[in-house]
């Protein structure tokens, strides 16, 4: 059976646009048109929808205030939200993240731009993403299909670490490093975590959360606004200090470098690696034979299995220690799952006590 998509956009171009790349896979179909907030309101309360993109400019009711009031009525529809990277619209895009919406997909700056085959490919992507989250699945069929004789390596493993999930939080001399990754609900979830970190905390904190460029930036800032730690988006040359936050530029790959005896950011164009610019693989794998004398690797919600090659790497050749996201929590239990089914994870918790889990392990200066 087709899956159902509702379009709300006050453009009736981009109405047919996207019905035209939501018709031309045959696992969906375009179930409702909507011109407006208060159009689509009305119809996400009155019928069964798998999935909705939204604009967020619109006159009568915009995408934000619409995304509140879903809210407000307890409307799950999965939301995806067409944005352009302007500024403003960054800032929009990442409050919409804040309220609920699934994911998003930066809208063409032109008509001929919505024809490509990458805009599209997007699109499918994110609905795709968005459905398989609502089921229940998060990975391939292939990786779902190797994890039944991996899971017993995880669990052993995990008993062996009770006694740190409750040591006492504690000032720390150790020379250690966080180093974070998150795809889908990355934004709303780092929102769970870096608000509840000390000013004080005794590691610099890295993240790759896959974004493109001029979203990054927005995301920085707002959690910047909401925590007591300092956080920027990363520039190359940064010193990497206790304290700081540092989130990898989007559309950049992020890596670390020893110079004049101190470790610095690179942040270069680098291509993409299986897709991804930011990349955590790389991030990771730069930090292989560092000096820091335990890296703490955070694995949260997105879809697909970054992270895990890198971590792996460390896991030879450094002292880590891992922590996952748990499937509850998770908006896609893909990035968590693959490293849990690695056997590399020294424990599984839920978004809400991640931030403790840091904190205990590195202390505060």
């Amino acid at each position: 059976m087709k899956k159902n998509i509702l379009v709300i956009d006050d453009s009736a171009l981009m109405r047919r646009v996207i019905s035209d790349i939501i018709k031309s896979d045959d696992r969906y179909q375009v179930s409702g048109l909507a011109a407006n907030g208060l159009e689509g309101f009305d119809l996400l309360t009155r019928k069964s929808f798998d999935v909705a993109i939204l604009d967020i400019n619109m006159p009568k009711m915009n995408g934000l205030e619409l995304l509140e009031k879903l809210r407000k009525h307890n409307v799950k529809t999965k939301i995806i939200v067409v944005s352009t990277v302007a500024k403003e619209g960054a800032v929009e895009t990442i409050r919409a993240l804040e309220l609920g919406a699934f994911d998003f997909v930066t809208k063409p700056d032109s008509f001929y731009e919505t024809k490509t085959d990458s805009f599209r490919i997007h699109v499918i992507d994110a609905i795709a993403c968005a459905i398989e989250a609502s089921e229940g699945f998060a990975q391939t069929p292939q990786r779902e299909a190797g994890t039944a004789a991996k899971r017993s390596v995880v669990q052993p493993k995990l008993r062996n670490r009770i006694a740190d999930r409750v040591r006492p939080i504690t000032k720390s001399s150790g020379n250690k490093l966080v180093a974070l990754a998150c795809s889908t609900g990355g934004p709303k979830a780092l929102q769970s975590i870096i608000p509840y970190l000390p000013e004080n905390l005794n590691a610099p904190i890295l993240i790759v959360q896959h974004m493109p460029e001029g979203f990054t930036r927005s995301l920085a800032n707002r959690l910047n606004e909401m925590s007591k730690i300092s956080v920027k988006e990363a520039e190359d040359g940064d010193i990497i200090e206790k304290g700081n936050v540092y989130i990898a530029k989007g559309g950049h790959q992020m890596s670390v470098v020893r110079k004049d005896s101190r470790y610095k950011l690179s942040i270069t164009k680098d291509e993409p690696r299986n897709g991804l610019r930011p990349c955590a693989d790389i991030m990771y794998e730069s930090l292989v034979n560092s000096d820091y004398h335990e890296i703490i690797c955070v694995v949260l919600t997105g879809m697909g299995s970054d992270g895990t090659k890198g971590i792996t790497q460390l896991n030879n050749s450094n002292s880590i220690y891992v922590v996952g996201q748990n499937a509850e929590t998770s908006t896609v239990y893909g990035m968590p799952k693959v490293i849990a089914d690695a056997g590399l994870v020294d424990e599984v918790r839920p978004l809400n006590e991640i931030a403790n889990s840091i904190i205990n392990h590195v202390g505060v200066q």
